[in-house]
């Protein structure tokens, strides 16, 4: 990803809240109870940035290589295709599938943004488990059950099983790059409560000094 479209997306990740946000403020987000500090919330934001570019740059080449594994017209290039596959899923996929959501809990969970204080939040982290989930027990068996086909001298049994996977995969994460840019649909129900029980103290201690 360009550095000017990483530090694009890094201000919006760690963007404050907007004037109708923080109009009323927010408990904290913890980690076991303990706030992140500013160099340790920055630390994994670029790690969670890296991390889920380095997603969405897999899932490009993991499509590529089943467009041509389908349209080609040569066994060994078929071969070659899945095979590269396998090693991107066996070897990359997970580890930074895997990283991507630990990351992003982190941030949740340590900063005001909060894990299901808002929609977008609640929303990317069950796409992204979603997803991951998906990488484990769909992309990556369908891609296997295509290796062995072709390893034995058959056809590609299904274009499915290389297509499918990495189609689904990079749909839903331009859509959670879409709303971590643009951070929709508000507060829900409960960062609507804990907003109300954040502000009562407040306001009764502005109560007192005005009386």
């Amino acid at each position: 990803m360009p550095h000017g479209r990483l530090a694009l997306y890094a201000e919006a990740s760690t963007r404050g809240y907007s004037r109708w946000q923080t109009s009323s403020p927010l408990p904290p987000g913890t980690v076991f109870q303990v706030k992140l500090s500013r160099p340790a919330r920055r630390a994994s934001l670029v790690v969670h940035v890296a991390a889920s570019a380095s997603w969405l740059g897999l899932t490009l080449g993991l499509l590529a290589l089943g467009v041509t594994a389908t349209t080609t017209g040569s066994a060994r290039t078929v071969e070659a295709s899945v095979r590269a596959m396998k090693l991107f899923a066996d070897w990359l996929l997970l580890p930074v599938a895997f990283l991507t959501l630990l990351s992003g809990l982190v941030l949740s969970l340590g900063t005001p943004w909060g894990l299901a204080r808002h929609r977008w939040v609640y929303t990317k982290f069950w796409l992204t488990l979603a997803t991951t989930t998906a990488t484990v027990f769909a992309l990556r068996p369908g891609v296997n059950s295509a290796v062995t086909a072709v390893a034995a001298g058959e056809p590609l049994p299904d274009a499915g099983d290389v297509l499918f996977g990495p189609i689904v995969s990079l749909s839903a994460y331009v859509f959670m790059t879409v709303i971590s840019i643009l951070k929709p649909w508000g507060l829900t129900l409960r960062g609507r409560k804990l907003r109300a029980s954040a502000c009562k103290p407040v306001d009764s201690g502005r109560a007192r000094q005005t009386s």
